[in-house]
């Protein structure tokens, strides 16, 4: 048994222990009283990111939710939509509408004129209709699932995601991994920027921590995807950053090294039953 007052260490060892320290036979979690269904939603487009920073930094007086999509083929200005919400005492009608993606696009389909036309529309839609709405927090909180199969709009190769954590304000190292994807000639409609709180995790691994996550979906084209991670991976390594773990198909014991310095203090709360290709590729050497 662990808990933050018994067995605190073991506790924090397995908050973010990459599943390591033992099969959790049971937990007891605090859940946050809501009085309705509905969210209430506002959304604003911004021109830059420190317009995004400055409407971050605005929200989080006042809104428990925020999110931004970003436009990763719009230039070095990096345009996108912010959205922030509040969970209200009201109930709104939800009904559960699914499209269903019938087979594995073909990889033309997400090339770069079709995603960059796609990213022009979807910003002007919603740059044309700003304010506030009610929302259930079905969509609000899982967009993608009303759509089923979504990942084969990906093709057959599927995609990889790519999320990063960059400290506080660095506005300067979002531009550059953004101008990058850009650059490489991929295509990239779903990039979603968030500013983590000052709230520290209790996790001995935790990925949150203050400063600003970017992720990014690309879809997988084998080699030259995997050389265009890698250079991000130099560009959040200079700056300070770290990759989350749980998202991750080929981080680097180097970055790994560099992003969670103290993985070593979880070493001995690891059950020696388990391990992961995970844990033995990052650790390796």
């Amino acid at each position: 048994m662990c808990s933050p007052a018994v067995n605190t260490d073991l506790l924090q060892a397995t908050i973010g222990g990459l599943g390591l320290t033992g099969v959790i036979g049971s937990a007891e979690i605090q859940l946050k009283r809501i009085g309705g269904n509905a969210i209430e939603v506002e959304t604003l487009a911004f021109q830059n990111l420190d317009q995004f920073l400055e409407l971050s930094a605005a929200s989080d007086k006042s809104y428990e939710y925020t999110v931004a999509w970003v436009d990763c083929l719009s230039g070095s200005q990096t345009r996108g939509i912010f959205f922030r919400g509040n969970h209200v005492e009201k109930t709104v009608s939800h009904r559960s509408i699914r499209m269903k993606v019938p087979f594995a696009f073909p990889e033309f389909v997400l090339s770069r004129p079709t995603v960059g036309l796609f990213n022009c529309t979807y910003f002007a839609l919603k740059a044309r209709n700003p304010g506030s709405a009610l929302v259930h927090y079905d969509p609000f909180f899982y967009p993608l699932d009303s759509l089923q199969n979504w990942n084969l709009l990906y093709g057959r190769r599927g995609f990889v995601q790519y999320q990063c954590v960059l400290p506080p304000g660095d506005v300067a190292a979002v531009k550059r991994i953004i101008a990058a994807v850009s650059h490489s000639g991929e295509a990239c409609f779903l990039a979603v920027l968030k500013a983590f709180g000052e709230v520290q995790s209790p996790g001995l691994l935790s990925f949150p921590r203050p400063g600003l996550t970017l992720t990014v979906d690309l879809p997988m084209r084998g080699n030259r995807t995997l050389a265009l991670l890698a250079s991000l991976d130099q560009l959040v390594l200079a700056r300070g950053g770290a990759l989350y773990p749980a998202k991750d198909a080929r981080m680097s014991p180097a970055m790994f090294n560099a992003g969670f310095p103290n993985w070593t203090n979880l070493v001995p709360y690891i059950d020696p039953k388990l391990s992961s290709s995970f844990w033995r590729r990052v650790t390796a050497g």
